[in-house]
């Protein structure tokens, strides 16, 4: 039995459970049937696939199953801006422009930084102002 373990947005410690997060959020296990649609498509598999950085996914086999009868789709991001860029934004800005190259969409990049202008008792609307600049 797997000890306790802590997922948030802040903080991850303890050994990690991915069948139980898998549950707890509704996704599905990254699987090499799975891999194999996305390398049809792609005629490759990205870097973090092959090396297991991403282990669940939501509705990505009914995104290609709507990319095979030719419906448009476009890609959506962002970064809600409470301190400087580091290392661990890059991942998914990394592996998102590469689905907007292979698939040839459209990318939405979004800065709610109300959000945490809002939500961070410690970062003013400057604070923020700032971060997103900074950014872009």
């Amino acid at each position: 039995m797997k000890k306790d373990f802590v997922v948030t947005p802040w903080e991850v410690k303890g050994d990690i459970d991915y069948d139980k997060l898998i549950k707890e959020f509704g996704t599905q296990a990254i699987d090499d049937k799975l891999l194999s649609r996305i390398k049809k498509h792609t005629k490759e598999i990205h870097y973090m696939l092959r090396r297991n950085i991403f282990f669940s996914h939501r509705d990505m086999n009914w995104l290609l199953d709507e990319y095979e009868k030719k419906n448009k789709f476009f890609l959506y991001t962002g970064r809600a801006p409470s301190g400087n860029i580091h290392l661990g934004h890059l991942v998914p800005w990394i592996f998102t422009k590469w689905l907007q190259d292979k698939f040839d969409v459209e990318l939405w990049f979004q800065f709610p930084d109300e959000e945490k202008f809002l939500f961070k008792d410690n970062l003013t609307l400057d604070d923020t102002s700032y971060y997103t600049k900074e950014t872009c």
